[in-house]
């Protein structure tokens, strides 16, 4: 009990309760996947893992990164310009309204190419999802790069836990099916930006805020661009053998291996909440510090990361069958191999989180962009062949290539800045 104590109230605090954040998001994730696989199968399933997914990608694409750029200049060098509240709503705005009508208008192809089972009506419906995707991602940034992390872990919570009560109305209303799913995903994302911003307002983030600026939305846009590679990347990685696996195994092969996936991905919890606390903290201590206590950092996150994959391995092949049936018991090799390719997470965490603190979120697209190759390689040979198995050992091996180019580009610039200023660089549109 002291020990526990001691992590809530010292130091580890902030990291404890983002933690504890995003573990409440996923086991509302799970109970969320548990009740659509119960009320419509694997076919469900798939189609609702597509639904978070990909309006979220296009979201982040058409707001040029937007949600990765914002806790930087909040945090950073530009953390006192009041004209920066407005550029980053009108940028969100602006980004995932053009998001939400490109997918409409392209919501035929969608239809014939992932969402075969939907109308094309409600395909062209859930483009909504776009908007609202890009207004809670900027709102959670806001917050953490104001540095109000309990306002960012309630994000993080509720965006994940509003489907539960938001699909049990759409159910008791009488919609079923995809069309529920549908209605529950949009209904939890009105309620979840609602809170976010709200709380934004009341917290004073808009008082005495200027007029939107042109100059400082083209640098948010070229940092957030840079940034974006990397997260796009980074999804591609997570969720493009969700895309090639529906497209050559079909939906039901999909909601199996998303089951795996989502159970491997626990482990990840540590290494997103590492970056999540480090990266502003690393934009406001500047590039000298940030790098000595990177330095440091890696090889703690990443016993941590190492030491948490033991027991989820050892648990898969009891958990995911009881939790989801014996229809699901095929995922557990798949988690289990994603598992391995996820042990040295840690130390990518780590890495990411100083790159994007010293302004440099391009290195970490080089490393993601690494990833996704190998990605795309294996997926196309293996898929076909092992279908999610394929997969998975994919995903692992891209993880593990990832954190390799993460570690060689951090060596690299430590050892070619050495004694770079302590104050944040001031990012800049020809910046890597």
């Amino acid at each position: 009990m002291a020990r526990i104590r001691e992590l809530l109230t010292g130091r580890y605090r902030v990291l404890v309760t983002n933690v504890t954040a995003r573990v409440g998001a996923l086991v509302s994730l799970t109970l969320a996947t548990l009740v659509v696989a119960w009320s419509g199968g694997p076919a469900a399933v798939g189609i609702y893992a597509l639904l978070r997914v990909l309006p979220s990608l296009l979201a982040v694409v058409m707001s040029c990164g937007l949600p990765g750029a914002v806790a930087y200049f909040l945090a950073g060098p530009e953390r006192t310009n009041r004209r920066l509240p407005f550029t980053i709503l009108a940028i969100a705005l602006a980004g995932g309204g053009a998001g939400a009508l490109l997918w409409a208008i392209a919501s035929p192809l969608l239809d014939r190419a992932l969402f075969s089972d939907l109308p094309v009506g409600l395909v062209a419906l859930s483009a909504a999802l776009v908007l609202t995707r890009a207004l809670v991602a900027t709102a959670k940034s806001c917050s953490q790069g104001r540095g109000d992390l309990p306002g960012a872990n309630r994000v993080i919570f509720t965006e994940e836990f509003m489907f539960l009560p938001a699909y049990g109305l759409v159910w008791g209303a009488g919609a079923r099916g995809y069309a529920a799913v549908v209605a529950g995903l949009l209904l939890a994302d009105a309620a979840t930006l609602a809170l976010a911003w709200g709380r934004l307002i009341r917290r004073g983030f808009f008082r005495r805020a200027g007029r939107p600026s042109g100059h400082l939305a083209r640098l948010v846009a070229s940092y957030g661009i840079r940034a974006q590679i990397g997260g796009v990347i980074t999804l591609m990685n997570l969720r493009l053998d969700f895309i090639i696996l529906n497209v050559l195994a079909g939906p039901a092969v999909l909601g199996v291996y998303a089951v795996a996936s989502k159970f491997a991905e626990l482990v990840k919890v540590l290494g997103m909440s590492v970056t999540y606390v480090l990266y502003p903290k690393f934009a406001r201590d500047g590039r000298a510090k940030a790098t000595s206590s990177a330095r440091r950092l890696m090889p703690k996150a990443g016993l941590l990361t190492a030491a948490a994959v033991v027991p989820l391995w050892l648990a898969a092949g009891v958990v995911i069958p009881a939790l989801y049936g014996s229809a699901f018991k095929p995922a557990v090799v798949p988690a289990q191999i994603i598992l391995l390719g996820l042990s040295v997470d840690g130390i990518a965490a780590v890495i990411t989180a100083y790159l994007y603190g010293v302004g440099r979120p391009g290195l970490n697209s080089l490393a993601m962009t690494a990833g996704l190759g190998v990605t795309v390689v294996l997926d196309l040979l293996l898929i076909p062949r092992f279908e999610a198995v394929g997969a998975a050992t994919a995903s692992a091996v891209a993880y593990v290539t990832s954190t390799c180019v993460l570690v060689a580009i951090y060596w690299w610039l430590s050892r070619s800045e050495p004694n770079a200023a302590s104050e944040p660089a001031r990012v800049s549109l020809v910046d890597g």
